[in-house]
């Protein structure tokens, strides 16, 4: 991990110096001098990384380089923030802090050197001397490359448990039954379950059902919600105003009339069964639950007339066959391996002692190697010095797995260990936050996103994290980490300081942290002290009174904000915008509101000092529409607003933005009935999504508007009577989906449908026979 941070930072480094050669010339030998020595350091760090967790000689060594780099990465960051925040002085006054500042710059970099010459010293006095400077050829970033679909490979071995878990479930007795899967972790236990709850023949035997991950974090009221949005019985309202008892007694009421299947993943403990339990009636129609655990006591606790069933490990053969189809399927009909990598490659898999996870894991990194026996005799000779350190052949495997990722993929891994466990994570708002916190490097003309979304895909297939959901392109639209993967994360960044993990706010006072998870379900509303923590790069958090004051806008390193407005900060937001204003270094902010009843969002002054803000979310109630070009961040991105009494066409205003990408507008209370986007408007424009209208008749888009649209969405505007064929025969346009318009509208679409092809372009169309009723 350490070289990760080495590498960012010099890659920031030689940008600042492109940038301001002039301004930085008088410090140039002390940048140069940084530099090289950094560079020098990183070459050994590969390997070093590795070796750390088990050598304190050079785990003292990797940590001494990783702060001192901290160290740079802080004083680079805050000459360029007092750089940027002076510039509206006079020019007299400008050139005075700017000379006052490359003096404070030069000093401070001068102490960092002197540090690191220590530190090069010691290595050389203490004996850290073999470590060997590792190639870095293969470490940049890649070009964009083409890959084979990802084939769910993992389904190896489990023919008979699946067999034998779904008679359990279809057979036997009418009594609501538990059926149990248990093992240790990586066995394939939520596999076998997906399998068997995605059966033709179970779906149909069953009139309801619902997926929910229990983990050791969890409340029962997110469970029931859970179970309850699965089935579909609970509106948005509902959804936000029940506390647990009126949840659990609607779902129970609704459960009596209907035989279910309810699977419970990942399950710890008996208490999480004991105040489950009581919401799933038996109403003697053969309903069941599916639960899945490490330990098998649930199994039996649960369901004492039932036997547990157990996964057991692979076979030699079943393993070398799941370790062939990860490496060489591709899409194939059959995996082979070559004749030369075949001894090689038996031996790999034996060290992973049968565990489905570890196999698919270290098949994931060999797809990415050469398949020559030189290439795989190196993983082999690594994996076995891994396994050497400790008892665990599992965690073993996965710290190799870790360790072999290049610079570029291990802090995309590790921030995703901030989640909180089993949770499903969006991947849009996932590489929003990689972006915002500057993990990602552009790549010829190729926008950040688009480089993060492929860092992603790599990860996925590396199998270091697992698709949740794709999209109707085969995108990945959400994603998982296992368990145990999440603890390595976990554990490696808290060793290198990456991140820091807390269940509660309340107890804690954490003073020297990047990055900062809170798991709290309930944030009391008094003054949370945030103000001391100057480098937190990303902060989500509900509003309360902790917003008001300066504290907030003492956050100057801030990337990502997210705050989900309340009614108390709605009363107490005195200082709020100010703060905000102050936040330049912002690449993300999201401001909004849970629940049907929107609250009113704090006037915020323009943005036109946020140079690196991309994403805006403002998703509550703005008494108006901003209008003002100046509001809105001179390279914004994204752009989400909901707001109330829009009677203007926000397109206006909206398309002159020069950069913007992706566009989604919810207008309640919106008398608007006409909007319009003007020939030249949104030259970037890719989705465009239009909610809740409600008086929206027409939506004409003219000639040369929106010429690179994507992706249309139209939902719950019932009035749109017009929707012009020159919208939707845009050349680009793909993705299609309108949902309850106007009957005449959906009639005439209706009407068309043999010449729906002629004059739609798109390649995926949703939603538009339905008829309004």
């Amino acid at each position: 991990m350490a070289e990760s941070i080495v590498t960012v930072f010099l890659e920031k480094l030689t940008d600042l110096l492109s940038k301001e050669a002039f301004l930085l010339s008088r410090v140039e030998e002390q940048v140069k001098l940084l530099s090289s020595e950094l560079e020098w350091m990183r070459l050994f760090l590969k390997d070093a990384d590795a070796k750390r967790r088990y050598d304190p000689r050079i785990k003292l060594w990797v940590s001494q380089i990783r702060d001192v780099t901290y160290d740079a990465e802080d004083v680079i960051d805050r000459f360029m923030f007092e750089m940027n925040h002076q510039q509206q002085g006079s020019l007299k006054c400008l050139q005075f802090l700017k000379l006052r500042f490359v003096h404070k710059l030069e000093s401070r970099i001068r102490e960092i050197n002197i540090k690191i010459e220590k530190i090069m010293a010691n290595k050389s006095r203490y004996g850290v001397e073999t470590l060997p400077a590792a190639s870095s050829s293969n470490e940049a970033v890649p070009h964009k490359e083409k890959r084979a679909p990802i084939v769910e490979v993992n389904v190896v071995g489990i023919q008979e448990d699946a067999k034998s878990v779904k008679q359990n479930l279809l057979n036997g007795e009418m009594r609501r039954a538990v059926v149990s899967i248990v093992g240790m972790g990586g066995l394939g236990k939520t596999t076998l379950a997906k399998k068997v709850y995605n059966d033709n023949d179970v779906r149909q035997c069953f009139d309801c059902h619902a997926w929910i991950y229990v983990s050791q974090e969890y409340t029962i009221r997110e469970l029931l919600l859970g179970v309850a949005v699965c089935v579909r019985i609970l509106s948005e309202e509902e959804r936000s105003k029940m506390d647990e008892s009126e949840l659990g007694d609607r779902l129970r009421d609704y459960l009596t009339t209907k035989k279910y299947l309810i699977v419970l993943d990942d399950m710890w403990r008996n208490e999480a069964w004991d105040r489950l339990g009581l919401y799933f009636p038996d109403s003697v129609n053969g309903s069941r639950v599916l639960i899945t655990s490490r330990n098998k006591e649930i199994g039996f606790y649960a369901d004492p007339q039932a036997i547990p069933h157990e996964l057991s490990f692979l076979t030699e053969e079943e393993s070398w066959e799941l370790f062939l189809k990860k490496i060489f399927l591709a899409g194939s009909a059959n995996a082979v391996c070559p004749r030369e990598l075949e001894e090689l490659g038996k031996k790999i898999v034996a060290n992973c002692g049968g565990l489905p996870l570890a196999i698919v894991v270290l098949g994931g990194l060999l797809s990415r190697k050469e398949k020559t026996p030189l290439s795989w005799q190196k993983v082999l000779d690594s994996l076995t010095w891994h396994l050497n350190q400790g008892p665990d052949s599992c965690l073993g495997v996965l710290a190799l797995s870790y360790n072999d990722m290049p610079y570029y993929l291990k802090s995309c891994f590790l921030y995703c260990g901030l989640f909180p466990e089993d949770s499903e994570i969006w991947t849009d708002k996932l590489i929003r936050l990689w972006v915002a916190e500057g993990f990602i490097q552009r790549r010829g003309v190729e926008i950040a996103e688009d480089v993060a979304e492929d860092h992603l895909q790599e990860l996925v297939h590396r199998s270091m994290i697992q698709v949740a959901a794709r999209s109707f392109d085969g995108r990945v639209m959400s994603c998982r980490m296992h368990d145990l993967l999440r603890d390595l994360a976990i554990s490696e960044a808290k060793d290198t300081k990456f991140f820091e993990g807390y269940e509660s706010i309340d107890s804690t006072s954490p003073v020297s942290v990047r990055r900062l998870t809170i798991h709290q379900d309930k944030f009391r509303n008094g003054p949370l002290s945030v103000g001391h923590l100057t480098n937190l790069q990303s902060l989500c958090l509900r509003a309360g009174s902790w917003c008001c004051g300066e504290g907030l806008g003492k956050l100057i390193e801030l990337r990502e904000l997210t705050i989900v407005w309340t009614e108390i900060a709605q009363t107490k937001n005195q200082g709020f915008s100010e703060s905000v204003k102050k936040l330049t270094a912002l690449q993300s902010l999201r401001l909004y509101t849970l629940g049907e009843e929107m609250l009113t969002m704090p006037h915020l002054m323009p943005f036109s000092d946020h140079t690196y803000l991309y994403h805006l979310s403002l998703n509550g109630r703005l008494e108006r529409f901003p209008d003002e070009i100046e509001f809105y961040p001179p390279n914004l991105i994204s752009l989400e607003l909901r707001y109330r009494n829009a009677e203007q066409n926000p397109m206006v205003t909206l398309e002159k933005l020069p950069n913007l990408r992706f566009l989604r507008l919810s207008l309640c209370s919106s008398m608007l009935k006409k909007m319009v986007c003007t020939s030249g408007g949104f030259q970037q424009l890719e989705t465009l999504r239009l909610w809740g209208l409600k008086e929206l008749e027409e939506l004409i888009a003219e000639e040369g508007a929106m010429p690179d649209l994507k992706d249309l969405v139209i939902d719950a505007c019932p009035k749109m009577k017009r929707l012009s064929h020159g919208l939707l025969q845009r050349k680009n346009l793909q993705h299609l989906k309108l949902y309850d318009l106007s009957p005449e509208l959906m009639d005439e679409l209706s009407r068309i449908e043999g010449d729906l092809e002629k004059i739609c372009l798109a390649t995926s169309i949703h939603g538009w026979r339905r008829t309004a009723s």
